[in-house]
Formats: C-alpha cells, structure tokens, sequence
C-alpha cells in the first residue's frame, strides 16, 4: 500500500501532531514501508499454528468459590470517621 501526503497530512491532524512539509516526504516513504512490512506478514502461513496468548504455557489454578465475610471488618473500618458493629456510618444526604 502506498500513503501518500493527504494521507499523512490526515494522520497527523486526527493524531493533532504538527507536520511540516519536509517530515510529511520523510512521514510518506516511512508509513509505505511499514505498511508493505505488514503485508509480508500476511504471506506467511500460519494454519499450522495454534492460537496463543502468551509464549510460555501456563494453567489456571482454579480455587473453590466460597463467599465469606473476609473476617476482617474491624481492621477495614479502623479508619473511618464512624462506624458501628462493623458498618461505615454516613450523613443521610436524602430527605
């Protein structure tokens, strides 16, 4: 694919970068060869190989899911302004 000024003049407002004419040239040939790089990407055959996220295989440790309190409420609460039996208390805001 091959980009040309208006191209890079349009990048470049949408990215609000300031573009001289001189960079514009320099911008033309540079995103031409990104985008022809891109494109030998897709030449390269890939059927064989399967879908990863990451390089180095790992599981997912799986854990019950058990609902608790977290029997922590005086530690979590030991900061607030007001609290009572393990509730923050706030100013009613609505009458």
């Amino acid at each position: 694919m091959q980009v040309d000024e208006a191209t890079v003049r349009r990048i470049a407002r949408l990215a609000r970068i300031k573009v001289t004419d001189a960079e514009a040239k320099g911008l033309e040939t540079e995103l031409t060869q990104i985008l022809q790089w891109v494109e030998q990407l897709g030449e390269v055959d890939t059927s064989s190989v399967e879908p990863m996220t990451r390089v180095v295989p790992s599981a997912m440790t799986m854990r019950d899911d058990v609902i608790t309190d977290g029997e922590m409420a005086s530690a979590v609460t030991a900061n607030a302004p007001m609290s009572e039996d393990g509730f923050f208390v706030v100013p009613k805001i609505v009458e």
